[in-house]
């Protein structure tokens, strides 16, 4: 019988650790969910995806472990991965075997307007992450990076071989220098690590501030939305599901000294198909049965014209699976929307 694991997913009460620590659950992992559950959107959302582990805010209590009332197998800790002190006491006293590290200030316009959020989070906390991996001999990390490290590469589909020294924003910075940090903690310390650079998530429980929910919330209210670049954009975006399904994969492969990079690897991790904008916004008005008001604006500032993921090696790896068509994907989403009634 395999021995069931014990796994830290930080970042647990957001968009994409919510959906990963219910996976790990429910295939028999124990899972120690940590989030520090800030207020860059409604913390409504939020703790209404804890409630779907089995944790009520009531319960809250800072830096300790609260036990789920739905999952025998998980217990949550608000806490926040910059309190070195704290982390590492959790670590010595849960003896984790594995680490999914998906806690970070997310948003790529908010890191034009806030850097220090950025760099408190994105850099300091994951120093802190591969630390405390470090230091407890930890037998993978595995960590979310993003497709926004490719800047405005004009080479597509984008591979983890294409340069990425051009960021054009600080949130995007910040994760490039995730890969590197982790880069050197594997070098180093041995310490194995894997960096999956995502390509635009959305799906059931999504972020409020990203194009999915923010355009689906304007067209049900009848509010206009907002079009970038005149919606000459193309995203390729993936749905939760396939996300989910690669980060439980991806955790259970470890590197080891017998690859080209001992100890450290880095995937695309995406549906690699492009969507442009304005037929994923076509998507979302036939799901919804409504017609969007668009208002077209230039290009902002920090975004790029188009991401393309190539997952060869992501394939080599794990068995991906046939990803979910965009079609497929925003029905699934519309109709998560439907039911919560959106307001939760």
């Amino acid at each position: 019988m395999e021995k069931k694991q014990k796994i830290l997913v930080t970042g647990a009460a957001g968009f994409i650790g919510f959906h990963v620590a219910r996976a790990l659950l429910e295939r028999g992992d124990e899972v120690i969910g940590l989030d520090n559950v800030n207020d860059y959107y409604d913390v409504n959302l939020k703790y209404a995806r804890l409630k779907e582990l089995g944790i009520d805010r009531n319960q809250e209590v800072d830096h300790v472990l609260v036990e789920s009332e739905k999952y025998n197998a998980f217990r949550f800790v608000k806490s926040d991965i910059v309190d070195l002190d704290e982390l590492n006491g959790l670590f010595t006293s849960q003896k984790f075997d594995k680490v999914i590290h998906l806690a970070a200030q997310a948003g790529v316009r908010y890191s034009i307007e806030n850097p220090h959020a950025y760099v408190q989070s994105n850099l300091v906390g994951f120093v802190n992450i591969l630390e405390c991996c470090r230091h407890h001999k930890i037998e993978h990390l595995v960590y979310a990076s993003s497709s926004s490290v490719y800047g405005n590469n004009t080479k597509v589909p984008f591979s983890e071989d294409d340069r990425v020294d051009h960021p054009v924003s600080l949130y995007a910075a910040t994760k490039k220098s995730n890969e590197l940090m982790a880069h050197t903690y594997s070098h180093l310390y041995q310490l194995p690590t894997t960096g999956l650079r995502f390509f635009t998530v959305y799906g059931p429980w999504g972020r409020p501030d990203m194009a999915p929910m923010l355009f689906a919330k304007a067209i049900m209210e009848g509010e206009p939305i907002k079009v970038f670049n005149n919606g000459d954009m193309e995203r390729d975006f993936t749905y939760i599901d396939d996300i989910v399904n690669g980060v439980a994969k991806i955790v259970d492969q470890i590197p080891d000294v017998s690859e080209e990079l001992p100890y450290y690897r880095l995937f695309n991790i995406g549906n690699s198909r492009p969507v442009k904008l304005l037929d994923f916004i076509s998507e979302l008005e036939k799901a919804l049965g409504i017609e969007a008001v668009k208002k077209m604006y230039p290009m902002q500032s920090g975004d790029v014209k188009k991401t393309f993921a190539d997952i060869t090696a992501l394939r080599r790896c794990i068995e991906v699976g046939n990803e979910v068509p965009i079609t497929k994907g925003i029905y699934r989403f519309v109709l998560w929307i439907k039911q919560i009634n959106y307001a939760l």
